[in-house]
């Protein structure tokens, strides 16, 4: 059942379909009530959605206007009105939903239409449906579902059920016929309700397009690594090229402070991605393996499905900088040379050792032109200038240091 406080619904009895408002059980002031759309004179049925819809428009007085939730109700789009398939209550062929086997759809059908016709009885005061309910236990355990009939006893209960329904049913059914008041509503006044409710529908329809359109993009722009057990475990597997070779490892941020996989300022680093995963399954004595979301990691591993993908933002790559900072400041690729900084500085920090800063200030030039080269504001009427063979071999020291913190190159 939806879980929506006041639902419009569709019921089928002797004289044809209606629809109405039902507010199933509610708690007020400490006591629980049910109601139908009426009066102190009766229940308020309808021929058409638009009829109800127009009824409702035209502000005339109804019980369901002192429901906690009626002003959520009636602020809604003009289309929520027409019932959805699971507000559609067959009352009077009821009956035929026990002709077949116990199974999900017509044990579910049947519960639904026990538990409207049951509110209908008690709200409209039907003695001969509310008697029927009072007396026969039997009928409470459809609303337990399908598995209650998947036992040794299922079909027989199910087929007791079947036996009470269609010896009374047809009581139940007249009972109910005669609280059916029927509103009139001017025909003008439908066909504009229609109107309304036609407009809705379309508005709905393209919010929904625009939405899945929203969502399809968003998931062909989502990265995928997002979703990979590295995006999730936020720990990210690193390669850094150098002097023509290639290593992999592992860094992460705990509270924006770089930790790698390693172990007293020694990075961890692997000639291949694939010796990096079987070396995590035989080692914990790390720096990551105390980390909230390092189980996340080690359970891929140990389940050999560990793959460890590197995403662009974390390769880094020092060819052929050396040289091109010899050449002059324009031969530069900056971008790579502050992301080549980036791993020194975060090295560094992880390590919790002094050097980085210690050389560049032992070396000012040197500090001063990588300022310059990194566009920092530190060095206003700083220019660069020949010969560059001095600023290329400290870059080259400081690639050397980084270096000589891989348990492996």
């Amino acid at each position: 059942m939806t879980s929506r406080a006041i639902i419009p619904v569709k019921l089928s009895l002797t004289e044809g379909d209606f629809y109405t408002l039902w507010a199933p059980t509610w708690k007020e002031h400490g006591a629980e009530w049910q109601a139908f759309l009426g009066d102190e004179d009766g229940l308020f049925l309808f021929t058409s959605p638009a009829q109800l819809h127009a009824f409702l428009r035209s502000g005339k007085r109804h019980d369901l206007t002192s429901h906690p939730k009626w002003g959520a109700f009636a602020a809604q789009p003009a289309d929520l009105i027409v019932p959805e398939k699971k507000e559609t209550f067959d009352i009077i062929g009821a009956p035929a939903l026990l002709a077949g086997r116990p199974s999900y759809e017509n044990v579910s059908a049947l519960g639904r239409v026990l538990q409207v016709t049951r509110s209908l009885a008690e709200v409209t005061g039907a003695d001969d449906a509310v008697l029927f309910f009072a007396s026969h236990s039997v009928l409470g355990n459809v609303q337990r579902g399908a598995d209650h009939y998947g036992g040794d006893h299922g079909m027989g209960e199910w087929s007791a059920v079947g036996r009470v329904v269609l010896a009374n049913w047809a009581k139940v059914v007249a009972s109910l016929d005669e609280q059916v008041r029927v509103i009139e509503v001017a025909d003008t006044e439908a066909a504009e309700s229609q109107q309304l409710i036609d407009d809705a529908r379309i508005r709905t329809a393209e919010a929904k397009a625009a939405a899945e359109a929203a969502e399809k993009e968003a998931a062909e722009q989502a990265d995928p690594y997002d979703s990979s057990v590295w995006g999730l475990a936020g720990i990210d597997p690193v390669k850094i090229t150098l002097d023509g070779k290639s290593v992999y490892t592992l860094r992460t941020y705990v509270d924006g402070a770089p930790v790698f996989l390693g172990r007293f300022g020694e990075i961890f680093t692997f000639p291949t991605t694939r010796q990096l995963a079987r070396w995590l399954v035989e080692n914990d004595e790390h720096d990551m393996a105390g980390l909230a979301t390092w189980e996340t990691v080690m359970t891929h591993a140990n389940a050999g499905e560990l793959d460890v993908l590197v995403h662009p933002d974390n390769q880094y790559s020092y060819q052929g900088l050396v040289a091109d900072i010899g050449k002059g400041p324009e031969a530069v690729d900056t971008a790579q040379m502050s992301r080549g900084y980036e791993l020194f500085a975060d090295a560094a920090d992880w390590a919790a050792d002094d050097s980085l800063n210690s050389y560049l200030l032992a070396n000012p030039r040197t500090q001063d032109y990588l300022s310059y080269m990194l566009g920092s504001t530190k060095t206003a009427g700083y220019v660069p200038s020949k010969p560059y063979s001095d600023h290329a071999n400290s870059w080259k020291e400081l690639e050397e240091m980084l270096v000589k913190r891989f348990s492996k190159f």
